[in-house]
């Protein structure tokens, strides 16, 4: 009898362990393996690459204000299927995108017999996942109060990441406003007050690199971040700290059921390769509306940047709109203080004057309501919904192309209603949106067909504000291509020609980058309309082979390919226009960097080759590559290069 019930318990054990492990997926080129586990009344996975743990057993589910879906959960069923879909966008990193993934779906049932389900598309080198929330008997709303997705990391990682802002610091109390700096090959756990933005990189050693992000937020969920744990190696999803926004709104996410949670994404790669190259923050979203019209993007002047605030008057933009017509670009970005300091009645004139001169108008707009202190006008317009359409349908009719919208402050779900709701009514009136002072993108290039790119990044202001910023603009602009900018549209504003980031162009606020630098990143940052920092006097200033790359250089890419580099020290991005490619790299090291590169695209071609010598002095040349595509460069410390065909 006691052998028999011994046999049965150990045969129970057996059947335990072997349904521990309840579902598999792997990627359609068999390279990229996701497995599902239910033990002990909790969902997890991992995630394998060619053999190798990228993600240990990570931890699954969420917990609502109706019932709790983190534990005493237990496996129903999986199914799977494929996905596949074509699809252009030319505001992105690559035009015409061919999906296909595999997917599975992934059901528990937990102790108050409600259901939740987890569905996963696995495409090569990335992992997208969400949850499902069905009805909950007579319940068909929950708020979702927080996250046990987690991420497990093998132990040798390495990370990348920027911490979140305390809430309500900074300028009139506008933080956070994902504009800090990062710390490069850091180790793993190392605790922030307030957790780390997403998008995070991590350095698995010698096994590859995984990208961690979230994309399809809107109005129906709250944004999130990462946090660390406990557990040095797990890094946890977390919602929005409840002193943002004045600690007005919700940390949660209301939802109407049956509901979706936004999407959490994983790219990996043995190399930075899929890092860069990555389209999944696209790829499964799709669009909220139809544009009311075919948005134009493109390059614009902006004098605020080195002119600042007094240069909101009449005639200093109508220097801007000469220079913008002299560089052929689209646009100029009129600033904050325009209503006050030149008023509607003269900005219809200004407006006219532009068109006159094939430059569209870009107008600033604070954010502002009640969430913070800033300032500047125009205030107390796009916060709400009677004002902000009274003033569209005024922005339209003056012949505004554009709204620069500034000063956000937060992730809750509050403030992502209101990005929509400012995106969505800008359609209405046919203006494209950028924002500034916000959250980073989560797939708003598709979502919104008018949306044209955001900053969310310690951008070019802070280069003529802090020593600090412009001693460290090599280090993070060698970062942005391999994090933040791969995410999704990244609205820096800067290929400064100005030596002196100031007005007269001397005295003070030194650039420590070279001009070959300052060149390079306008290939290097990818943003559908790029407010460059070109000043009138650079058009007698500046070489002539500068002002007309400046005046060439796209803002819309067909194709991004990842050359070399490493993140933190030097980066080499390749994009194509048509049938025009660029490469482009930029070097933060305090030596110079020689790389021999493989650049098929130019096989065989004669090339015009823009670059540094020892002393920082930037020229242009031509050059020609060899029929393998071989080509040896040296970038100089604080420099960079552009290849031009």
């Amino acid at each position: 009898m006691r052998k028999k019930v011994l046999y049965v318990l150990f045969s129970l054990f057996l059947i335990s362990k072997s349904f521990a492990q309840v579902a598999e997926i792997s990627s359609p080129d068999g390279h990229l393996k996701l497995q599902v586990f239910s033990e002990e009344g909790k969902a997890s996975y991992n995630v394998i690459l060619q053999g190798k743990t990228m993600l240990e057993k990570s931890p699954l589910g969420l917990v609502t204000n109706e019932s709790d879906f983190s534990k005493n959960l237990t496996f129903t069923d999986s199914q799977k299927d494929v996905v596949s879909k074509k699809y252009t966008n030319e505001k992105i990193k690559k035009s015409e995108i061919d999906y296909k993934a595999n997917t599975l779906s992934v059901n528990f049932i937990n102790a108050d017999q409600h259901q939740i389900g987890i569905e996963f598309q696995v495409s090569n080198n990335n992992i997208a996942f969400r949850y499902n929330i069905p009805p909950m008997k007579e319940r068909l709303s929950v708020v979702v109060q927080s996250e046990t997705t987690g991420y497990r990391f093998p132990s040798q990682t390495t990370t990348f990441l920027s911490p979140m802002m305390k809430p309500m610091t900074g300028f009139a109390r506008t933080a956070p406003s994902y504009e800090s700096g990062y710390k490069a090959d850091a180790e793993l756990g190392i605790s922030s007050d307030y957790g780390y933005v997403f998008p995070g990189l991590f350095h698995i050693g010698n096994e590859g690199w995984v990208l961690l992000s979230e994309t399809g937020v809107n109005s129906t969920y709250c944004a999130s971040h990462l946090e660390t744990t406990a557990e040095k190696n797990l890094y946890k999803v977390a919602y929005p700290n409840i002193a943002e926004n004045n600690g007005f709104g919700s940390t949660g996410a209301a939802v109407s059921l049956p509901g979706k949670t936004p999407w959490r994404t994983i790219t990996v790669g043995s190399s930075l390769k899929p890092i860069v190259e990555t389209t999944i923050p696209f790829d499964v979203v799709d669009p909220m509306y139809e544009p009311s019209q075919e948005y134009q993007f493109g390059k614009s002047t902006w004098s605020w940047i080195l002119w600042q605030d007094k240069s909101m008057n009449y005639d200093d933009q109508v220097k801007f709109i000469d220079l913008a017509a002299a560089l052929k670009y689209q646009f100029i970005l009129i600033d904050a203080l325009w209503d006050k300091n030149i008023g509607k009645d003269r900005m219809r004139e200004l407006i006219q004057y532009a068109k006159s001169k094939n430059v569209g108008v870009l107008l600033w707009y604070n954010s502002n309501g009640a969430a913070n202190d800033a300032p500047m006008g125009p205030r107390n317009k796009m916060s709400s919904s009677v004002e902000r359409k009274k003033e569209m349908k005024w922005l339209k009719e003056a012949g505004v192309k554009g709204l620069k919208v500034d000063f956000f402050g937060g992730d809750k779900q509050e403030t992502m209603r209101l990005y929509e709701d400012i995106l969505s009514d800008a359609n209405d009136y046919g203006l494209t949106i950028i924002f500034h002072g916000a959250t980073v993108p989560r797939g708003w290039e598709v979502m919104y067909p008018n949306y044209a790119g955001s900053e969310a990044v310690l951008a070019s202001e802070m280069l003529y504000f802090s020593e600090d910023v412009r001693k460290q603009e090599a280090f993070f602009a060698t970062l942005h291509p391999f994090i933040r900018n791969i995410v999704g549209s990244m609205e820096f504003g800067g290929a400064f020609l100005n030596t002196y980031l100031t007005e007269s162009n001397r005295d003070k606020n030194k650039r420590h980058t070279t001009d070959g630098f300052q060149l390079a990143t306008a290939v290097l940052f990818q943003n559908p309309v790029q407010m460059f920092g070109i000043m009138p006097n650079n058009l007698t200033d500046a070489p002539e082979f500068q002002l007309s790359f400046m005046k060439e250089v796209p803002t819309l890419w067909d194709e991004t390919v990842f050359i070399d580099g490493y993140p933190g020290k030097y980066a080499v991005v390749a994009r194509r226009h048509v049938d025009q490619w660029y490469v482009a790299g930029v070097n933060a090291e305090k030596q110079s960097q020689k790389l021999k590169i493989k650049l098929p695209m130019f096989a065989g071609k004669n090339l015009k080759y823009i670059n540094d010598d020892a002393k920082g002095n930037t020229s242009e040349k031509e050059v020609k590559v060899n029929k393998k595509g071989d080509f040896t460069i040296e970038i100089q410390p604080n420099g960079g290069f552009v290849l031009k065909n």
